[in-house]
């Protein structure tokens, strides 16, 4: 039996458009006026053309950089040095560690900044944001949990107290569409299915310091050579996602909802907004620890998570458990797990009947 893979939160497989799109791609470096070079150039641009018609923008706001992480870092520093120390930058403690890290740096730094409490459910609420606020950052949605935040209610607010709004849409373009709005908006490659790649959307007009200097490529945004190859891999898996949200989604709330069910019989406290990603099924445990879920799970043949990749390798608890008011004991019993474009009924089905074995307790004969 083919193993079945259940982390599409954590990476999702790259789609085959992609892997078509990136046959036969021009070697030269995009910034040489040479046969070669034009021909790299012309590649690039059609990326960003196509990058900027799936997400509904103009060319000029987009912004091909390396990861997820570096556009998030990109629009948090880039904006923040831009702006008084003493205006705050606020976002919320479930946010994703790529954004807490950075914000935590611009305190370092001298910036004031406030990182305000969520719900049981990892939800937001944009009346943390007050008079004074310069910045907020906020998760297009939660990518341990998948609870979908009130992303316009909260850019709403934000732009009515004068602050500027980031969004981190690293996790969650592939079921429902980024916000209108918002001055900068991240993507990442692995999480969309292109295998590389970021993306920074930045508002036309919004100016922002560089994090890499040196030369003028991407607008003066980001020195140094272009990744043709990662621009049309995130560009081409933006626009596979733009046409196929509606029906992927579908099909992943169907998914997602027969786990979701088997977790709940096998005694998890559930975990999340009924507001969430359709692909999500997230629980934490208060006998069971992650691992051992991950590794029996494994072992059987179906590839899951207990939360963010980002955080692998640490012995640490879950921040955003945490910060929903989760204890130590159940925060450390976490298990993600999330489904993908490509999952079908029959993986469902089977990884249900493993699920059984691993998590439902057996019965004890007399």
């Amino acid at each position: 039996m083919s193993r079945i893979y259940l982390d599409d939160a954590g990476s999702a497989p790259v789609v085959p458009e992609v892997v078509q799109a990136l046959r036969d791609l021009p070697d030269g470096n995009p910034s040489s006026p040479h046969t070669e070079g034009r021909a790299a150039r012309a590649a690039l641009d059609r990326a960003r053309d196509l990058a900027a018609a799936a997400l509904g923008v103009d060319r000029t706001e987009i912004t091909f950089v390396s990861s997820g992480t570096e556009a998030v870092n990109l629009a948090l520093f880039g904006i923040a040095r831009r702006l008084s120390k003493d205006r705050a930058i606020v976002t919320w403690a479930a946010e994703h560690q790529s954004v807490l890290a950075a914000v935590r740096r611009l305190q370092a730094d001298g910036h004031a900044v406030e990182i305000a409490p969520v719900d049981s459910a990892a939800r937001a609420d944009a009346g943390a944001i007050t008079h004074g606020a310069a910045l907020v950052s906020i998760g297009l949605a939660n990518n341990e949990v998948g609870t979908i935040q009130p992303v316009s209610e909260i850019i709403e607010r934000a732009h009515a107290l004068g602050a500027l709004v980031h969004v981190d849409a690293c996790a969650g373009p592939r079921w429902i569409p980024a916000p209108d709005g918002a001055d900068l908006v991240s993507f990442s490659g692995h999480k969309l299915g292109a295998g590389r790649g970021g993306l920074l959307f930045v508002r036309e007009g919004l100016r922002l310091d560089p994090l890499l200097y040196g030369g003028p490529q991407e607008w003066g945004r980001r020195a140094g050579h272009e990744d043709v190859a990662a621009a049309t891999a995130m560009a081409t898996a933006l626009a596979v996602c733009a046409n196929e949200r509606g029906s992927r989604s579908r099909a992943a709330e169907a998914h997602g909802r027969r786990l979701r069910e088997l977790l709940a019989e096998s005694g998890a406290i559930m975990t999340g907004a009924d507001q969430r990603l359709p692909n999500f099924a997230t629980c934490a445990f208060n006998d069971r620890r992650g691992e051992d879920m991950l590794l029996a799970l494994d072992l059987a043949g179906v590839a899951a998570s207990s939360g963010s990749a980002c955080a692998s390798g640490s012995l640490d608890p879950s921040h955003v458990l945490l910060a929903m008011g989760l204890d130590l004991e159940q925060a450390l019993g976490s298990l993600r797990l999330t489904t993908g474009y490509a999952t079908t009924d029959e993986e469902v089905s089977r990884a249900l009947e493993i699920l059984r074995s691993v998590l439902l307790p057996k019965p004890v004969r007399a």
